[in-house]
């Protein structure tokens, strides 16, 4: 099983939703960058449960607690160890599940290739882990703002309804106003009825997220088998729940001719640019300097509330489950965190190898 990422960079999380913590392990961060518990608890408020109407009423704090790789307020150059203890599980709403794979979730995946399946809130494969996520990408983050890179995402979708054009500015002054985490306040109010009326059917909704990154240099990636584009929809689509990546345009650029939709360049004092982006950033698997933007499809939470079919493995017959606990009408919101920690993860990585932050300390 394949718990780590990252070539310079790397990250190995660990842990289990139903466990007695969950976390990551970073291994080379650069010494010297200023770094405290309140930066990577910041990232992690925004994916905690139990926060609003739209979310799973489980309530954890979430508190992250630092074992290791920061001294005297910066980081050391060792692995830094982060770890949150659970504090709320309801492992007996999970007992029923044991022999009885839930619908479209990964229980029966992991009980044929393993066998030995934690099913508590689905274990190592529950959306929980991303916690490890999330830690990991508060501290890419804070190494790319040393070189002017910062990262953003929001809801762009929920459902069929879909937020307007915007801009930076405007998602970052709107999606801490919603509890949808989406730049269009408009959008949002219909986004939230939505899910609530899902809720109430015992539903539940999918829908979009889209992640800039600005300030990206031009160069980072390879071309071939080390591709940003490619690094970055291998660590998107690992995230539980996504069915789909886009960079750019996506499946748009299907619809198009080249006439149309090719990224022109032109000067800027001495800036070089392109005067559309619709390749989102990346050109033959390298950044060209423009923001890097990408969006995942996700699936509606599969725990709901309805009666479904299923089976019972320990009898082979054909069953019926209800599935009780506390779950999310729609996890998008939460999403929108470990999309831009995933995403951070990988362009630090990359940000390394290519020279443009060096490996052993800040300057």
């Amino acid at each position: 099983m394949s718990n780590k990422i990252g070539e310079k960079f790397q990250v190995t999380t660990f842990g289990s939703s139903h466990g007695t913590a969950i976390g990551a392990v970073i291994d080379g961060c650069p010494a010297n960058l200023e770094l405290n518990v309140e930066n990577i608890q910041k990232e992690l408020n925004k994916r905690k449960p139990g926060t609003s109407s739209v979310t799973t009423p489980r309530k954890e704090d979430d508190e992250v607690q630092i074992l290791s790789g920061i001294f005297e307020g910066k980081t050391d150059g060792t692995p830094i160890t982060g770890i949150v203890f659970n504090k709320n599980q309801h492992s007996k709403d999970y007992s029923m599940f044991k022999n009885t794979p839930r619908p479209s979730h990964g229980d029966f995946g992991w009980m044929a290739k393993y066998g030995n399946y934690d099913y508590n809130g689905g274990g190592r494969g529950s959306g929980r882990v991303t916690i490890g996520h999330v830690i990991a990408g508060a501290i890419a983050k804070k190494l790319l703002k040393t070189k002017g890179i910062e990262i953003i995402s929001h809801v762009t979708q929920i459902g069929d309804i879909k937020t307007g054009s915007l801009t930076i500015d405007e998602i970052k002054e709107n999606i801490e106003k919603n509890p949808i985490r989406c730049g269009d306040l408009d959008a949002s109010k219909e986004m939230e009825e939505l899910i609530l009326s899902k809720k109430s059917e015992g539903d539940s909704v999918g829908g979009i997220v889209e992640t800039i990154a600005y300030g990206v240099p031009a160069g980072l990636g390879e071309p071939i088998f080390e591709r940003l584009d490619g690094d970055l929809a291998k660590i998107l689509m690992n995230i539980g729940s996504v069915k789909g990546v886009e960079i750019g345009l996506g499946f748009g650029v299907a619809q198009h001719t080249g006439s149309e939709i090719n990224d022109e360049y032109y000067i800027e004092g001495n800036d070089i640019k392109t005067r559309t982006n619709n390749s989102g950033g990346i050109i033959g698997g390298m950044s060209n300097g423009m923001p890097i933007i990408s969006r995942i499809a996700i699936k509606p939470t599969p725990s709901i509330s309805k009666c479904q079919n299923t089976i019972d493995l320990e009898k082979l017959e054909n069953k019926e489950i209800e599935i009780k606990g506390r779950h999310d009408p729609c996890i998008c919101p939460r999403v929108t965190v470990v999309a831009e920690s995933s995403t951070a993860i990988v362009l630090a990585d990359h940000m390394i190898r290519s020279g443009f932050i060096q490996p052993s300390k800040l300057d």
